[in-house]
């Protein structure tokens, strides 16, 4: 039963993949087809992250009021309505409006899921958790380039994802008795202190959570972390198009491989997180994200963008869900439920700035920035992430100094 479970609620993290690399791999068609400006994309981001910030911030009582199958439920329902709306939407005005359903349907259920197994199981099931965001974020750009190679059905494109996240709709309503039973369990080995699988930390004492040391350099981490992500997921098919003269579809295509890259990574990353710790992990991928950046950048043949991306995804890879994991370690136990929502809170108002404040540059300047820009990201990650590494063990000293 508690494969199974495992096995939901992996689904249900390619509910929320599958949405999030659509606009960017179908905005080259989708743009000529309303005759929309080509920022308009990043107004359509702002709405869609701007909900999934107000549904995280909202995740901690909705979890108390409905839990977390039903908040799953709901939001995964929610998602493939706006969805089949894009499909029908009339006019970009039309687009506007469904954003906002597709944002809030994304928030609640990505901060209960984190907060879920950042608590109760170990650091492998985190990478493998995002490992299957990544099959759904690769799966919707390979999805929409299928449909837009011939006679640019984008439209098609979103229906045919809208249809799977109703599929996903069916499966979480049949097993919602699952949930309650699953809660139950962990709540009552939490009680008893008898956790199998089940994540371990020692307790601090609580205290305000934005006073505690490090919290808002890892925010900070977080915020350019998904800005990142974002604007390379969102704009990277535009670049190809535009500075690399690849077909709409072609450049499809090798966004998936961005995605395929973060994809990959994770699911290795949870077996090399019982080698390595979290740290170490998220220093090493934004090397290697670091490197696919500057072979976006350097004056050298096409295929090597390709193999940039993939590189970047690949770096990406492990930074999220290990700085996730790494909550409980760094700032306690009882903080955890509600740092949670303010990482995820934090995070996507990365995603709602970042790629529209390059759509709006790009459209004043040139699209060729975007390799320079996510370095940039990359570099204000490695300072934040590496900043609280220093706060963490400078507090184990100090703990370790007074214990003896």
């Amino acid at each position: 039963m508690a494969t199974l479970f495992l096995i939901i609620i992996y689904l249900s993290f390619i509910s929320l993949g599958l949405p999030d690399s659509l606009l960017g791999a179908a905005w080259p068609v989708m743009q000529a087809d309303y005759g929309a400006p080509f920022g308009a994309a990043g107004v359509l981001s702002i709405i869609i992250a701007g909900g999934t910030i107000v549904s995280s911030l909202a995740s901690g009582m909705m979890l108390k009021r409905l839990g977390t199958g039903k908040v799953t439920l709901i939001s995964c329902l929610m998602t493939a309505t706006a969805l089949l709306g894009f499909y029908f939407a009339p006019s970009i005005g039309w687009l506007v409006v469904l954003a906002l359903p597709l944002g809030l349907g994304g928030g609640s259920v990505d901060a209960a899921l984190n907060h879920y197994v950042a608590t109760h199981y170990k650091a492998h099931h985190m990478s493998w958790l995002h490992c299957f965001w990544g099959v759904g974020a690769t799966l919707g750009p390979i999805i929409m380039s299928g449909f837009i190679r011939e006679n640019d059905l984008w439209r098609d494109g979103y229906l045919t994802v809208a249809l799977i996240q109703f599929a996903l709709v069916v499966v979480l309503f049949i097993t919602l008795p699952l949930w309650k039973r699953m809660e139950k369990t962990h709540r009552h080995a939490a009680e008893s202190g008898q956790e199998t699988d089940l994540h371990r930390n020692s307790d601090k004492p609580a205290k305000r959570t934005m006073k505690i040391k490090g919290v808002k350099l890892t925010l900070m981490t977080f915020l350019f972390y998904c800005g990142a992500e974002a604007t390379v997921g969102l704009w990277s098919s535009s670049f190809l198009v535009n500075t690399k003269g690849l077909s709409a579809a072609m450049a499809a295509q090798w966004v998936s491989m961005y995605y395929g890259g973060i994809t990959v990574g994770r699911f290795i990353t949870g077996f090399v997180t019982f080698k390595l710790s979290n740290r170490v992990l998220v220093r090493s991928g934004l090397f290697i994200s670091l490197i696919g950046v500057f072979l976006m950048i350097l004056p050298l043949p096409t295929i090597m963008s390709l193999i940039g991306l993939m590189l970047i995804g690949l770096g990406f890879a492990p930074v999220y869900p290990c700085l996730l994991h790494e909550t409980p370690n760094r700032f306690g136990k009882e903080q955890t439920q509600k740092l949670m929502g303010y990482q995820m809170a934090v995070a996507y108002t990365g995603t709602t700035l970042l790629p529209p404040m390059l759509g709006w540059i790009a459209s004043q300047t040139t699209i060729a920035i975007l390799p320079s820009f996510v370095a940039v990201y990359v570099i204000m990650m490695l300072f934040g992430s590496e900043s609280v590494n220093r706060i963490m063990k400078l507090r184990s000293v100090r703990e370790e100094t007074v214990s003896s």
